[in-house]
């Protein structure tokens, strides 16, 4: 399936119209061309049933990119990309951020590489399509963005009119990509401000534990002060399991954590409960291998993620 690639991927100092760079660490993960083929083109959110589409046809050139960069946030890795596309004329007609999007329902409603090559994070990724009109027909182009703790990963989908004479591929030569200068340990407002969600250290539990222990916890107190100073933004806390026991019970359980976390921050240090929303998502968001018992260990979590202004 993998063969040949007709789209450039450059930088913003690239000088061609329709090309886009990665940074320099980057490298190719998979390489699809498809000579004729059709294109669900996302053009919405998923909205209950399904995600809104817009048929897209001609030759279809697929990429993954993994950027080899640990503590990456998906807006690092997008607005590069998104700025590009602008650049070279192509017109956004829509974006969304992670829950925006759908959550889970959005990821696995879209054409994504399967893993281990195209990694999707459920609580940081990132979508984009834009459109550039053409003589012979529009271009079309999709991003899929999204990190795990060691690297970043891109996915660009690019439909062009049959026969266009497209791009040759270059090799990324964008400046590396590194994330941000990390926060002081503990920081939990500054990991909420930067990247939009933060790990509630010290909230963690057993395999198949519900109940949180009667002990005061810094985290929570900290997820407090920072709905105090930001009355505006609501939280979801994300419930999160390791891989023992089926999938419809993971989740059951890890929404169930997530919602013993919201009593305990409401009771003990006087979180608004308006402004929380419980979640779980089982073991589909892993930060470990589950195949040690330290990894289980570390992805029986819970995360705190910012969704967004009060409406």
């Amino acid at each position: 399936m993998i063969r040949s690639l007709c789209l450039i991927l450059l930088w913003p100092a690239a000088l061609s119209a329709q090309v886009l760079t990665l940074p320099g660490n980057a490298a190719i993960e998979v390489e699809e061309n498809v000579p004729l083929d059709s294109y669900p083109l996302p053009t919405g959110a998923w909205d209950g049933t399904t995600v809104p589409t817009r048929t897209v046809e001609g030759a279809m050139t697929r990429q993954v990119w993994r950027v080899a960069a640990s503590g990456l946030a998906s807006l690092q890795l997008m607005r590069p990309l998104r700025e590009q596309l602008r650049t070279a004329g192509y017109e956004v007609i829509f974006e969304c951020d992670t829950l925006d999007c759908g959550g889970f329902d959005f990821r696995f409603g879209t054409p994504i590489a399967p893993a281990p090559a195209m990694q999707v994070d459920l609580n940081d990724y990132r979508f984009l399509s834009a459109i550039r009109q053409g003589a012979d027909g529009p271009r079309a182009v999709s991003l899929m963005v999204s990190r795990t703790p060691q690297a970043g990963f891109v996915q660009i989908i690019r439909v062009v009119p049959t026969g266009t004479d497209a791009p040759a591929l270059t090799a990324a030569d964008a400046p590396t990509a590194r994330a941000a200068a990390p926060a002081p340990t503990g920081d939990l407002a500054q990991a909420l401000t930067d990247t939009g969600h933060a790990l509630l250290d010290g909230v963690a539990f057993e395999t198949g534990a519900v109940a949180l222990m009667d002990t005061d916890m810094p985290a929570l107190r900290a997820l407090a002060d920072y709905m105090a100073q930001n009355p505006d933004q609501t939280i979801s806390i994300v419930g999160h399991t390791d891989s023992s026991g089926g999938l419809d019970g993971n989740i059951a359980i890890s929404k169930r954590r997530a919602a013993a976390v919201i009593e305990r921050l409401v009771a003990d240090y006087g979180a608004p409960r308006a402004r929380l929303t419980p979640a779980g998502m089982g073991y589909l968001a892993p930060i470990a291998s589950n195949l040690t018992p330290e990894g289980r260990e570390a992805n029986r979590r819970v995360e705190a993620v910012v969704t967004g202004p009060i409406d």
